[in-house]
């Protein structure tokens, strides 16, 4: 067994807001794509990398993993 401390999994305001972001964009550009809408698919890319800089930019500002505005949970 390790001793470490466990990272969190990514488990804060900033990765789900991200993961939320890009799920929706994924969505979107699916149905895009299906039905053959070319610019709302480039759009939907646009949006998931929109997802991945406000994902950073929220880790930066402390609502990431390990964050000064994330009060720590006891995981039993």
């Amino acid at each position: 067994m390790s001793i470490e401390p466990d990272p969190g999994h990514g488990n804060s305001p900033a990765a789900w807001t991200a993961i939320i972001i890009m799920l929706v964009a994924t969505t979107i550009g699916t149905f895009a794509f299906w039905f053959d809408v070319q610019w709302l698919v480039w759009a939907s890319v646009g949006l998931f990398i929109v997802g991945a800089i406000v994902g950073g930019v929220l880790g930066k500002l402390g609502y990431g993993v390990g964050g000064d505005k994330l009060a720590p949970k006891v995981h039993n």
